[in-house]
């Protein structure tokens, strides 16, 4: 039976937030847990878990925001206290999970109240369980609510005030939506917790693409593919492909440090370009770290770092305007890095992967440069063919990893050569010891 979590502010959303909860109970063999994240405590028996509750398990982990003075707080430090209870009481219903299961998490809400449910979703709840938001603000730029997860926005069109026939109609799909995920949830055995083959060593492969890298990625699935169909194979390698647009570089790390992966091929670290550069597809100060710190095995390469990536042409920043741009698509316009953002470029690679050595991890990672080029269009004749910045790349990666440890390999192929693509593979499953 389905046990959904509904989530949200009954002292400001309870008709609304009761609405859900009746809504889910009309389902057959449905249950719920209702969680109250208010300011001010509301007594329903609907309710199961009060915001007292909450606030006191926020107050545990926020010694700065007492609980007993939940009234005379700022909305700011209200969502605080709010957020770190509910999350902790969250993540205790998944380690009961063998005799409290939970399936699904619903709320609804204006800017507080997603800002406080998508706080639960992502940091409390693992990737591929259900979750829902029906928000007024669903319907801007969510990259703040989403994060790196697979959280589901349903916008409002109207204010989450009172209830008329449009609403209703909303929330009654949203329920709809949370039932059928949770059901599929429950009935489902293809969970990131278990394997695919019980008969077989599973082994979570992640690996970063992007369109000028994706021949290459491909050809390393159909080979790891092929080596796990073998008759006298004992695993079986399930690939994880992440878009490096920066939330995929995200993402993949998310994962990693979730436990969610067991290996990676940092194929394609484009993310780590407009990071240097200023490119509108950074993954941030701390691409690579999660690998690093988990101790995976890991293969890394500098794929489409030949690419700093912007919105459409005119989108592009005026220092840029007369080095050389490539229009990909009319919204997304390409900048080819200079010598020097390659250096830098490559110097951000060889210092996160120094630490590997330092923890004495360098047997579990390999650097494989393409030297025939870094991408699709980076090759002999190519529109962003540059022999000067690739030399630079590969030269501060030489230079920054001297010493580690750490194996390079350098090859004459391109990136998405069949032979590039068939030894990066090889190479991953050899730090493996899969065979």
């Amino acid at each position: 039976m389905p046990n959904i979590i509904v989530l949200g502010t009954f002292d400001t959303k309870g008709e609304q937030l009761l609405y859900i909860v009746n809504a889910i109970q009309q389902h057959k063999n449905m249950q719920v847990t209702v969680i109250d994240v208010g300011k001010t405590p509301i007594l329903d028996p609907a309710i199961h878990v009060p915001s007292s509750l909450i606030a006191k398990y926020g107050s545990r982990n926020t010694p700065d925001i007492p609980d007993n003075d939940v009234g005379n707080l700022s909305r700011a430090e209200l969502n605080k206290l709010m957020a770190t209870g509910a999350r902790t009481y969250v993540r205790s219903l998944f380690q009961q999970a063998d005799t409290s299961p939970v399936h699904g998490m619903i709320s609804l809400g204006g800017s507080f109240g997603t800002s406080l449910a998508s706080s639960v979703m992502r940091l409390a709840c693992p990737m591929g369980f259900p979750k829902l938001i029906v928000s007024t603000i669903a319907s801007g730029d969510t990259g703040s609510i989403v994060g790196e997860t697979d959280i589901t926005l349903m916008y409002s069109i109207v204010d989450v005030a009172g209830l008329n026939s449009l609403l209703r109609n909303i929330l009654d799909n949203a329920v709809g939506a949370i039932a059928g995920m949770a059901t599929v949830y429950e009935n489902s055995s293809l969970t990131l917790q278990k394997p695919i083959n019980t008969a077989k060593k599973l082994v979570r492969v992640g690996i970063t693409m992007f369109g000028v890298t994706t021949p290459c990625v491909d050809r390393i699935r159909a080979h790891l593919q092929s080596l796990s169909d073998r008759e006298d194979s004992t695993y079986t390698i399930e690939p994880f492909v992440f878009h490096a647009t920066g939330h995929g570089g995200r993402a993949m790390e998310h994962l990693i440090t979730a436990g969610g992966l067991d290996a990676i091929i940092d194929l394609t670290t484009t993310e780590i370009a407009d990071y240097v550069v200023g490119g509108v597809m950074s993954a941030g100060p701390t691409r690579l770290d999660a690998a690093i710190a988990a101790g995976i095995p890991m293969v890394l390469s500098v794929g489409a770092t030949d690419i700093v990536n912007f919105g459409p042409c005119h989108t592009v920043p005026e220092r840029f305007a007369k080095r050389k741009l490539y229009e990909h698509n009319s919204q997304v316009t390409l900048l080819r890095s200079s010598p020097e953002e390659c250096t830098e470029i490559g110097r951000f690679i060889a210092e996160k992967l120094k630490s590997k050595g330092t923890r004495g991890l360098q047997s579990m990672v390999e650097v494989w440069l393409p030297k025939g080029g870094v991408s699709m269009i980076s090759g002999r004749g190519e529109p962003f063919e540059d022999v000067k910045a690739d030399e630079a790349l590969f030269n501060a990666v030489r230079c920054g990893l001297s010493g580690t440890g750490i194996k390079i390999v350098e090859s004459d192929c391109a990136i998405n050569d069949e032979v590039f693509a068939v030894g990066v593979a090889d190479a991953l499953v050899k730090l493996l010891a899969l065979d």
